[in-house]
């Protein structure tokens, strides 16, 4: 039995990792130490082909079970590895001059041979798949470290390229970019360039040189095959240029290992990806049908596309969650549609995905974590995650621009990310904005190249030029943050406090990483409330006003007072009503009107204005005969809750007598045809009867007299504390209502008697409507995105609760505030702000914002106007569909040439750039162009 390691192989889509075995035996002890030093300590070669970047899976890990040796032993694994490709030296030296630096590289000359195929005929026509023990033998002697010549340069055409995983993403996408393709769909015959072999290196350091073993029984047929074509088709000479900076680490270590070991060379198992050579190999064999060609074409599975109708428009889905397609271009003739692929859903994680494929579009931003990124990472900085958010994000953006389709699921990111930021655990809907924000700041200090912060005083303004402050505070924020995020997203505020009394004004420069757009309304919102009168002969009735949509519950207030004729001595309490009761009472006059909805029932009480906090009483209206339903009684109530100041509550009589005045309005007027005069003559008497008892404060009331004034009394009176289970307390007519002084809001339940039913129009006390008709409704309003600018930068006073304390006057004053934007980023983020919450609810606004496309022009709106054009394009759109209960995230992204596609999780669309704009659009990427950019 093998002892030692037991390495844990895990197959991903995107590419094959390196798993790596070596032969153990068991007689020998000290091998097992060599192989332990070799794996985790010798050279970060060995490193990268062993242990991959963050895998899809949590549990992707390799474990140990030689026990021999204490962990403390145990190297710390190597955060700069990456997995090797083999590619063509002249298709990596164009990428490489313009996107990559490095050293010259490691030249290796070698040959290459098959051995064991049987026949000459099968050897010449490469057919030795029908034997098993077939070889490819390709010896490299190593040259060393050498200069790209002139002559190099130009006659490179048959040179091989050994690169790590960046180098290889970075030449992909470089040649992507420059060739600019047309169409998002693959041609249907195209090849497929990427595969991967295994092979088996051998390090030979008496010559100098490796030798690779490419076996028929480690590789499928189709694999062994084109390995064969690539090295051995056409007798030549191999020249081998190693970018990686890998085998030169191999020789070097491995000797060392050797010479203190004493031990032979091991054979060395692993999988190299190769890409682009299918394309010369088709143009060798243009013309000849070759069955076993097309076979190992069928180990790569074929692309097919669906079309799926969207409201009447043809949407062709790209790649789908079933699709296991490939859109690899033709070789280097055709260069792969890269950025395409989608992230499968885990359970409402839309908001993450929309957020991830907006970032992963940004411009140099995906180039930055394409290329060597972790050179960047800082284990040290105690605000990040000591570099683990930045490696699961890098990962998982080299995932997405992969030449593949198939779609990643982000198990390893989500992970991470909810290891650092447990309100992204679980499988709740969150807000896009909140996780971008906090991937940003995330980031931001895992690769912040500041290792040791200096301490930055700030001085004082002392009337020097704003110009000569801002650059300093600027100064101050990049000596303690300069990282690619900061370089990109963060900008700088001009922020003002004027003091109201003195007008002493204060100036500082903030850094932001996005802005926080208000939605201001340009139309009015028609709004209907129901007005009660508590006083005089005036019936509830229902008003309709005008208020902004962007206005405050005083703008609602003022409209209303001027609609109805409000006196002086008069004021206003607006209460929502529900289930025939007062919900809540809208008192506060700055809260927005946003969060009023449409459906709600609102009504204006008119009241005396209130001088010494006298206590509100509340009557509902329920119906004396009770139903019973499952052995409980139903307390339905009716009707518009009525309401009345009052200040004695030494007798219940008091609360009959408030009661009988608010409902006058109701009672119905006698005639021949409707209502009895002898029962008006009685409700009259009662009332005579009622007023004589209650005067007469001299009385004494005896035991009978209290039960005689009880019984002529229709209504009955409950203290009604909201709770159902809690059982009611009845008021007595001649004993003090049990309440409490420092409560506001008093509920009191009336009972109505069927015949006080009849006696009374209750059916007017019915008639309340929604804040919003439905026939009132108008289309959803349009707001430019310039005039969300203008709200943003608008002066507004600090709250109460904000005060500032002027250094002028020595006290706390409620200052102005005003913002501007003095430097902008070079990727301006804009969060629009849709949701509104208060302690009842959250809200969300649906207007339609119209936002630039192609030049976002802030020339305007910018102080610093001497170092960087102020004109911006959009590349992004998170976009959110749906309400607050429950909604659904997407995003748009430009591909270039004008091409936009649509990120729905795991699917994706090609998207017409008219429909970019929707009301759904929530957080807006822009990215600064050039004037000359500007059509």
């Amino acid at each position: 039995m093998n002892r030692g390691l037991n390495l844990k192989r895990h197959t991903i889509a995107k590419f094959l990792t390196f798993p790596l075995r070596f032969p153990f035996n068991e007689s020998i002890r000290f091998l097992s130490s060599f192989l332990r030093h070799l794996l985790f300590k010798s050279i970060r070669f060995m490193d990268s082909l062993v242990f991959p970047s963050a895998s899809e899976d949590a549990d992707d890990v390799f474990t140990l079970f030689d026990h021999s040796f204490s962990p403390l032993q145990q190297p710390s694994l190597s955060n700069s590895t990456e997995p090797l490709f083999l590619v063509s030296f002249r298709w990596w030296k164009e990428a490489r001059e313009a996107v990559c630096s490095g050293g010259d590289g490691v030249l290796y000359n070698g040959t290459a041979q098959l051995t064991g195929a049987g026949e000459d005929e099968e050897k010449k026509a490469g057919m030795a798949a029908g034997r098993r023990d077939s070889k490819i033998l390709v010896s490299m002697k190593r040259e060393g470290e050498a200069k790209i010549s002139e002559e190099e340069r130009v006659s490179s055409e048959g040179d091989f390229a050994l690169v790590s995983e960046w180098m290889f993403l970075t030449a992909l996408k470089w040649h992507n970019d420059l060739t600019g393709v047309e169409s998002f769909l693959p041609d249907e015959d195209s090849t497929h360039d990427l595969f991967s072999l295994q092979i088996r290196l051998l390090c030979v350091l008496e010559t100098n040189s490796l030798v690779i073993k490419i076996s028929q029984k480690d590789n499928q047929f189709g694999a062994f095959n084109t390995a064969y074509n690539i090295f051995c088709n056409e007798p030549r000479s191999l020249r081998i240029w190693d970018f990686s900076e890998q085998t030169n680490q191999l020789f070097t270590n491995k000797r060392k290992l050797f010479r203190d070991s004493g031990l032979l060379d091991e054979e060395i198992i692993l999988e190299l990806q190769v890409y682009g050579f299918s394309y010369s190999i088709k143009t060798r064999e243009k013309g000849k049908e070759d069955m076993m060609a097309e076979q190992s074409m069928s180990d790569v599975p074929s692309f097919s596309g669906s079309l799926n109708m969207n409201g009447g428009v043809d949407k062709v889905n790209l790649y789908s969650r079933d699709e296991q397609s490939s859109a690899l271009g033709r070789g280097y003739g055709r260069i792969p549609p890269l950025g395409l692929t989608g992230l499968y859903n885990l359970g409402n994680t839309c908001f993450m995905n929309s957020a991830i494929q907006c970032l992963v579009h940004t411009p140099k931003l995906v180039d930055y974590f394409l290329g060597d990124f972790r050179k960047d990472l800082n284990f040290e900085n105690s605000l990040g995650t000591h570099g683990k958010l930045a490696i699961a994000f890098g990962d998982l953006s080299r995932k997405l621009w992969a030449p593949r389709t198939t779609p990643v699921s982000p198990t390893m990111f989500k992970s991470t990310l909810a290891s650092f930021a447990p309100q992204f655990s679980g499988y709740n809907q969150h807000d896009s904005q909140e996780l971008l924000a906090f991937l940003l700041d995330g980031l931001h200090e895992d690769l912040n190249r500041v290792k040791h912060k200096p301490y930055a005083e700030l001085k004082d303004e002392d009337d020097r030029p704003d110009v000569v402050v801002a650059d300093e505070y600027w100064r101050n924020h990049i000596s303690r943050n300069d990282s690619i995020i900061v370089d990109l997203c963060q900008g700088q505020y001009r922020s003002s406090l004027a003091c109201p009394v003195c007008k002493k004004l204060s100036i500082t420069f903030d850094p932001f990483m996005y802005l926080s757009l208000p939605l201001p309304s340009t139309t009015l919102r028609k709004m209907t409330l129901t007005v009660v009168s508590t006083e005089g002969p005036t019936l509830p009735y229902p008003i309709t006003v005008s208020v902004p949509n962007n206005g405050s519950l005083e703008d609602l207030v003022q409209a209303l007072g001027t609609a109805c004729l409000l006196r002086e001595d008069e004021m206003l309490l607006i209460a929502e009503i529900y289930n025939h009761s007062i919900i809540r009472i809208l008192d506060d006059p700055h809260d927005s009107v946003d969060l009023i909805r449409d459906n709600d029932r609102l009504v204006a009480y008119r009241l005396a204005k209130d001088t010494d906090g006298t206590p509100l009483v509340e009557f509902m209206h329920q119906p004396k005969e009770k139903l019973y339903i499952h052995a409980f009684p139903s307390f339905e109530k009716f009707g518009i809750p009525l309401l009345a100041r009052m200040t004695d509550f030494s007798k219940g009589s008091e609360i009959y007598k408030q009661f009988l005045k608010l409902i006058d309005p109701y009672l119905m007027q006698a005639d021949d045809s409707s209502i009895d005069s002898d029962i008006t003559q009685n409700i009259a008497h009662e009332e005579e009867e009622m007023e004589d008892v209650v005067l007469d404060s001299d009385a004494n009331l005896d035991s009978e007299s209290a039960n005689d004034l009880d019984s002529i009394s229709d209504f009955e009176f409950y203290l009604d504390s909201g709770n159902f289970l809690a059982s009611r307390i009845k008021i007595q007519m001649d004993e003090p209502v049990p309440i409490s002084k420092s409560k506001r809001l008093i509920k009191v339940l009336v009972s109505w008697p069927k015949k006080m039913i009849e006696d009374y129009d209750t059916s007017i006390l019915s008639l309340l409507r929604d804040v919003c008709e439905p026939t009132l409704k108008k289309p959803r309003e349009s707001v430019s995105l310039y005039k969300c600018v203008d709200a943003f930068l608008k002066e507004e006073p600090l709250g109460p609760e904000d005060m500032w304390y002027c250094p002028h006057c020595k006290d706390h004053r409620q200052a102005s505030k005003k913002l501007d934007l003095w430097r902008l980023p070079e990727i301006l983020v804009i969060h629009l702000k849709r949701f509104s919450y208060n302690q009842y609810f959250k809200n969300k606004l649906e207007t339609f914002v119209d936002f630039p496309i192609d030049d976002f022009d802030l020339s305007s709106y910018t102080f610093d106007k001497n170092k960087f054009c102020h004109h911006y394009a959009l590349y992004a759109v998170s976009n959110h569909y749906g309400g607050m209960g429950g909604g659904h995230y997407t995003a748009f992204v430009q591909l270039g040439n004008n091409r936009w596609c649509e990120f729905d999780d795991n699917n994706v669309f090609p998207v017409d750039w008219e429909k970019i704009k929707t009301s759904a659009a929530y957080v807006l990427f822009y990215r600064r162009i050039s004037l000359n950019d500007i059509e």
